[in-house]
């Protein structure tokens, strides 16, 4: 039997632990700033829901139920701009990082297939590419930089996880136009798109990007960093009917079914607005005081103005600096995890919580 765990890279976080136990040994406890895990309570009208629905019994269904793809698509029409939106433009998913994980399998690529993301980017789109055997190919500009020929799969990431970056709406549009005129299939990675700051991030699914059609197009969503809910698992994908239809078929055969419970509390979370507002104030309020702190300390932030995270450097190698800040009880994330290009960067979470982030602060002052 081959290890298809040989085609994979060293799981990235495993080469943080001794620099972790550095900052467990700071006197006064560990500032966690790297995964990104949120910290904060899930919110008491989802946990409602999801004890309400405990006594599910029966197996759920992959498609989910009415009510669950009901709040699927009216959330898209609502929040994201799409217009005649159906049922058949929606499918939860176990998570996006299953999704993103197992998406090229379920696509049926393999050999000679080009798997293409951007060249600083979570690495999860490069395993899905490896899983089944495809080639993952790094871009700066999809457009300028790949051959549509070999192209069967084109990952969109904005807001950018690492960096934060926004792709505006004309941007989106080129890329989206380009990628139909040559058969591309896009996917496109939103799962922080409610997290903007400095910019409006536009999802492809708006009319003004799409031009009201879905042919070709399926955005990833994700209520883990919105809504608190990491732990449920708790995702969707929408977009083009006839990709999510030829999905759906073969993940009723893999069994892949969001838990009854979670899809109740997933229809809670997507009806309510007022928890997601308030958990934008935690995170710009957490933002605003890391930022300050670490530029006043001599690091430079680039990009940075969407997402979790904050994009920050000192000129020097990422693990460099990734021990600089452990030795203050700080762990941040190398940017060499999310590629080649980020090497002298490093990624600052901001989903700690104000206590700790208060203690960041102080350790950098």
């Amino acid at each position: 039997m081959s290890a298809v765990s040989s085609r994979l890279p060293v799981f990235p976080w495993d080469k943080l632990e001794p620099y972790k136990k550095t900052a467990l040994a700071h006197p006064d406890g560990i500032v966690d700033l790297s995964v990104g895990t949120p910290v904060d309570p899930v919110p008491a009208l989802i946990q409602e829901a999801l004890v309400a629905a405990a006594d599910s019994p029966g197996y759920p269904t992959v498609w989910g139920t009415k009510e669950l793809r009901d709040a699927l698509t009216g959330w898209c029409e609502r929040r994201l701009g799409a217009v005649d939106f159906a049922h058949e433009n929606v499918l939860p998913v176990v998570g996006s990082k299953e999704l993103v994980a197992w998406l090229p399998t379920q696509l049926g690529l393999g050999a000679g297939d080009v798997v293409a993301y951007p060249r600083l980017a979570y690495p999860t789109y490069e395993v899905g590419a490896r899983l089944c055997g495809a080639t993952p190919v790094v871009y700066d500009d999809p457009v300028a930089d790949l051959d549509p020929a070999a192209v069967k799969l084109l990952w969109l990431n904005s807001p950018s996880n690492p960096t934060g970056k926004v792709l505006a709406k004309d941007e989106l549009t080129r890329i989206v136009a380009w990628a139909r005129e040559h058969g591309v299939l896009v996917f496109s990675d939103e799962c922080y798109l409610e997290l903007g700051w400095e910019a409006d991030p536009v999802s492809v699914l708006h009319p003004d990007v799409c031009g009201g059609s879905y042919e070709g197009i399926v955005a990833v969503h994700s209520l883990s960093k919105r809504s608190n809910l990491a732990g449920y698992r708790a995702a969707f994908i929408a977009g083009d009917a006839a990709v999510l239809g030829e999905l759906l078929q073969i993940r009723k055969h893999g069994g892949m079914m969001t838990a009854a419970p979670v899809q109740a509390a997933t229809v809670a979370a997507l009806g309510d607005d007022a928890h997601v507002a308030e958990q934008r104030e935690r995170y710009a309020a957490r933002r605003a005081a890391l930022r300050a702190a670490l530029e006043a300390h001599g690091f430079r932030i680039e990009h940075s103005e969407a997402s979790l995270y904050l994009w920050a450097t000192r000129d020097e190698p990422c693990w460099d600096t990734v021990a600089y800040l452990a030795e203050k009880g700080i762990l941040v994330a190398p940017g060499d995890f999310y590629g080649e290009a980020g090497e002298r960067f490093v990624r600052v979470a901001f989903t700690a919580t104000d206590e700790r982030v208060e203690a960041a602060v102080k350790r950098l002052g």
